[in-house]
């Protein structure tokens, strides 16, 4: 055997270890979010996977009701606000959809969540679809997601999203609108998009006051995690 020939055989070797240590190991390969992300020195951090004490059920003094287990909170028993209100800022979520095979369009894996109560960054099962305005990463009802960066159900996911709310004169005249911007999984969504005004089941109320966070209640049981904000 020539020394080329050597050379190539001994490459073939390490690649094919390589490929075994990764088969056999692979708890090596570490997942994208893990939970335990650095923290930004000035986040407000709202669920750190202890309690809901930042949370309260929307439009109540009463306690959060969702469950709270394994570092995640679970949807159960109605929307529920931060008690804390916020105008500009960025906000990171981490949330988890279950599988949900025969279910279909709205009613696979849905919640949302509302940036000053008021607009919502869309949570859904869309994973493999041709997204759309009302899919998963949408600003629901305004604008489609620049591109599907869907996971499949069962894995962790992220947005961090970046809010700028509508602004008013002395007068209270509009002279913008609301505006953010959005990753998915670290993939831009959107950005610099103009919201015109609320979208559908928000909260409502003072446009040019701060608002909550809000994360919906649509009947399924999605996960979240790691949730903090920093006012800008």
């Amino acid at each position: 055997m020539s020394s080329l020939a050597h050379l190539r055989y001994a490459a073939a070797l390490i690649v094919l270890a390589l490929l075994i240590l990764i088969c056999v190991h692979p708890a090596s390969v570490q997942p994208l979010f893990t939970g335990g992300e650095a923290l930004p020195s000035d986040a407000v951090v709202l669920f750190d996977g202890k309690d809901l004490s930042e949370w309260r059920r929307c439009r109540s003094d009463e306690p959060a009701g969702w469950k709270v287990e394994n570092g995640y909170a679970e949807v159960r028993g109605g929307n529920i606000c931060t008690k804390r209100k916020f105008t500009n800022f960025q906000l990171h979520i981490e949330f988890w959809l279950p599988l949900m095979p025969k279910a279909k369009g709205q009613a696979r894996a849905n919640s949302g969540i509302y940036l000053q109560g008021r607009y919502e960054i869309q949570v859904l099962d869309s994973y493999g679809l041709k997204s759309r305005r009302n899919d998963c990463g949408a600003i629901y009802g305004v604008a489609a997601p620049l591109v599907n960066a869907c996971r499949p159900p069962e894995q962790w996911q992220s947005y961090d999203v970046f809010f700028r709310a509508p602004r008013f004169d002395d007068e209270g005249n509009q002279i913008s609108k609301a505006c953010v911007s959005v990753l998915h999984n670290g993939i831009w969504i959107h950005h610099g998009v103009e919201i015109p005004g609320s979208t559908v089941a928000a909260m409502g109320g003072n446009v040019t006051a701060p608002g909550p966070i809000m994360l919906q209640d649509h009947g399924n049981p999605i996960r979240y995690r790691n949730i903090w904000v920093r006012p800008l």
